[in-house]
């Protein structure tokens, strides 16, 4: 029975990373099933779910713990196989004035609501017309499914007005 890694990765990004990391999950016969990479500051850094039969595990992690050597720093940890919880998908964004504090409010309050977070991406850009910082987030969240995103859109809103950004939440199709 295959076993789930999830590895988390950064270096300094420079081409040929993702391939040495493949060419270390497929010598050990592992599969790569789902990742997310980027390059943030300079660095390369990512996360990716792997499943590799159960006799290899540690041969996978041996050679994962030798690319540091590389300038590659990998960490392994078991999935779980934790079933995500139950609730309906929604897609929420956010645009306005970067400053400090945007991030840490809109998730204290998905987090009061017990909303989860399955994907952020954000971004801090310059606005054409203004010329001033403007920080934007997308996330794909998922709503309890006692909680009706009307709900939670209204709670969003209020935060909205005192930090100064504009939010706009709606069910994922």
């Amino acid at each position: 029975m295959p076993v789930g890694l999830v590895l988390s990765i950064i270096a300094a990004d420079r081409p040929g990373l993702v391939q040495i990391l493949s060419e270390a999950v497929a010598a050990h016969g592992g599969n790569w099933i789902d990742s997310s990479m980027a390059r943030l500051g300079g660095e390369f850094a990512g996360i990716v779910l792997v499943e590799v039969p159960e006799g290899s595990v540690a041969g996978l992690e041996a050679a994962l713990a030798v690319l540091g050597e590389r300038g590659i720093s990998v960490t392994a940890k078991r999935s779980d196989g934790t079933v995500a919880p139950a609730g309906h998908a929604a897609l929420l964004e956010l645009t306005g004035g970067d400053h400090p504090g945007i991030v840490r409010d809109i998730s204290a309050a998905l987090a009061r609501h017990g909303a989860s977070i399955d994907e952020l991406e954000t971004h801090v850009f310059t606005g054409s017309m203004s010329g001033e910082a403007l920080f934007q987030a997308k996330a794909r969240i998922l709503i309890p499914e006692k909680l009706s995103t009307d709900r939670l859109r209204e709670d969003l809103e209020d935060i909205a007005q005192d930090v100064m950004v504009d939010i706009v939440l709606k069910d994922a199709d």
